[in-house]
């Protein structure tokens, strides 16, 4: 059986960008955390769980570069661990606050429900031990991303009064950063997944990271809040 022809870049982007019904934007959770339905105890349970998977991500920019073997993507992607070691977890930490969870208890990982860590290991271990260019695909839920955190600053504010306003620094200071670290992650999986094997992978790895955000909020919804 001959293989299937390459997808045009057209055809590739359109591949992937077609996975955006899988994101976690629209897993029932998400619709009533942005509709203003989730009780305090969810919206803590939410920034404690998500904390798991915020702290895991310099490791997993860095297993990328480890993989990488060109040194003008190492140097590109090495901003990516600098933005979540130099200020981005420090942020979600002010979040963390702002909705009422202490310092100590989203630290020591306390409300970190075990379908959320198996999920978030789960994509540390893929990052780890897939191709460097399926790691960087499945990063690109970074297309969809940008215009949930928009709506989820304006939904917050609109129907969850009693969180802090200095909570919402790592939204306000991710929002643009994710905008312009997508069009280079696409840019990159476009120029180098060229067979169609790799972009079959390219496409699998992002199906797999929309999954493992949904997992994460299948625990979380069934779990309800932290106490």
């Amino acid at each position: 059986m001959a293989e299937a022809q390459p997808l045009t870049r057209p055809g590739l982007e359109a591949a992937l960008r077609g996975l955006e019904p899988r994101y976690w934007s629209h897993h029932p959770f998400h619709v009533r955390l942005h509709a203003g339905r989730c009780s305090a105890d969810e919206v803590r349970s939410w920034v404690a769980n998500r904390w798991y998977y915020q702290q895991i991500l310099a490791r997993k920019n860095a297993a990328v570069i480890a993989a990488c073997p060109l040194p003008d993507v190492r140097r590109a992607w090495l901003s990516r661990v600098s933005f979540h070691d130099d200020g981005g977890t420090d942020d979600w930490l002010l979040l963390a606050d702002a909705v009422g969870l202490s310092l100590e208890e989203v630290v020591d990982e306390r409300w970190v429900l075990r379908g959320v860590r198996f999920a978030v290991d789960g994509y540390l271990h893929f990052c780890r031990t897939r191709p460097w260019i399926e790691s960087v695909a499945a990063a690109l839920t970074e297309m969809f991303s940008p215009e949930l955190m928009a709506a989820r600053v304006v939904a917050w504010r609109a129907h969850y009064d009693w969180i802090k306003p200095d909570g919402y620094a790592y939204f306000e200071t991710r929002i643009p950063a994710a905008r312009a670290d997508s069009a280079d992650t696409l840019d990159l999986v476009l120029s180098h997944c060229v067979t169609r094997p790799q972009q079959d992978a390219a496409v699998a790895a992002l199906a797999f990271k929309c999954d493992v955000l949904g997992a994460m909020l299948d625990a979380i919804d069934h779990a309800g809040g932290p106490r």
